[in-house]
């Protein structure tokens, strides 16, 4: 088997604030292989994007404590310096945020976004660049890219946008992508032709790709591995089949319970989670933290579980024997239905 091309090692991100810290990331440990799509799932607050932002280094609040390891073809991204650092973001590790408005600076124009980024990595012609602007824009489906590389971001619609922001993080032809929420805010259908257009660009470019999502059906749709995360900890890790047909952690039943049926009986009202998210600042960590919404709790559920195999490459952070796990999805997953 070849060497993960990144390697996260117990994670941990935490944030000194004045009413005391604010733990974001919890000692997540995962891989990401060469030419894999993994899902990172989870509700907003869970830690995701944190723990991205952390992997590329982009949190610099001096108030922020990072400890860990964070391996990218062998090399702690964590100790490296600056210069060797910028040499690696855009070219070997590229991001797709979350919001391509904020993530585009709107007095520069489509065309001057992806140059720029061309030109930092390699030793091209501003007309090169640009040449090369227009070729990636039209991969991505912009019609008329030659007139539209002048466009500056307002002139162009949302999802539009977000192949702009595509298109600029292909530039370089990374080996790894992080796509921050790529289809937040995007009708149904601008969604998939977006999740297609990874999937394509996916298969051409042989870059891996992590998915931050809290859309069960994006991480069905796209991920060949699926990492569930909850107040800062991974909560559920295996491949998406088995993580989307016999889901093992209570917390991914209350995600997979969210899915509107797409056939049977209609459904009344879609199993919730109840409760609210637990908070970043919560002091008391040595517990399962997923326990004051989990139906199925109890006091063993301290101290916090770690992820245990119970099959070869699924693993999960619950007590619940195995064997009534069956059964126990099976009621947390049972909507209330209307008669036929």
């Amino acid at each position: 088997m070849s060497e993960p091309l990144l390697e996260v090692r117990n994670l941990r991100v935490s944030f000194r604030t004045r009413t005391g810290t604010v733990t974001a990331v919890d000692g997540i440990s995962f891989t990401v292989d060469p030419g894999e799509v993994v899902g990172l799932v989870g509700e907003s607050g869970s830690g995701k994007s944190v723990s991205m932002l952390t992997v590329l280094r982009l949190i610099d609040n001096p108030n922020c404590v990072i400890e860990g390891e964070v391996l990218f073809k062998g090399n702690d991204l964590l100790t490296m310096s600056d210069a060797d650092l910028r040499s690696i973001r855009g070219r070997e590790i590229a991001m797709i945020f979350q919001d391509p408005m904020t993530a585009l600076t709107p007095v520069y124009t489509a065309g001057w976004h992806i140059s720029e980024q061309i030109r930092a990595h390699e030793k091209v012609s501003k007309k090169a660049a640009n040449d090369r602007a227009i070729q990636l824009l039209t991969s991505v489906g912009i019609p008329n890219a030659e007139s539209r590389v002048n466009s500056y971001p307002h002139e162009f619609s949302g999802g539009m946008r977000q192949r702009v922001v595509i298109a600029m993080a292909l530039s370089c032809n990374p080996s790894l992508l992080i796509a921050d929420e790529p289809t937040t805010a995007l009708d149904v259908t601008i969604q998939a032709q977006i999740l297609e257009l990874l999937r394509d660009l996916q298969s051409e470019f042989g870059a891996s790709i992590v998915l931050i999502t809290h859309d069960m059906g994006v991480v069905s749709q796209m991920a060949n591995r699926v990492m569930v995360m909850y107040g800062g900890r991974l909560v559920e890790a295996g491949s998406r089949l088995d993580v989307m047909r016999e889901p093992a952690h209570p917390y991914t039943w209350g995600l997979m319970g969210s899915i509107p049926p797409t056939d049977g009986t209609r459904a009344v009202r879609l199993a919730a989670i109840p409760g609210a998210p637990i908070s970043p600042s919560d002091s008391d960590r040595d517990r399962c933290l997923f326990a004051p919404r989990c139906t199925f709790a109890t006091d063993s559920c301290r101290p916090q579980p770690g992820l245990i195999e119970h099959r070869p490459g699924h693993s999960d952070a619950c007590i619940i024997p195995f064997s009534e796990r069956a059964q126990r999805r099976t009621e947390a997953l049972a909507p209330m239905r209307a008669r036929t």
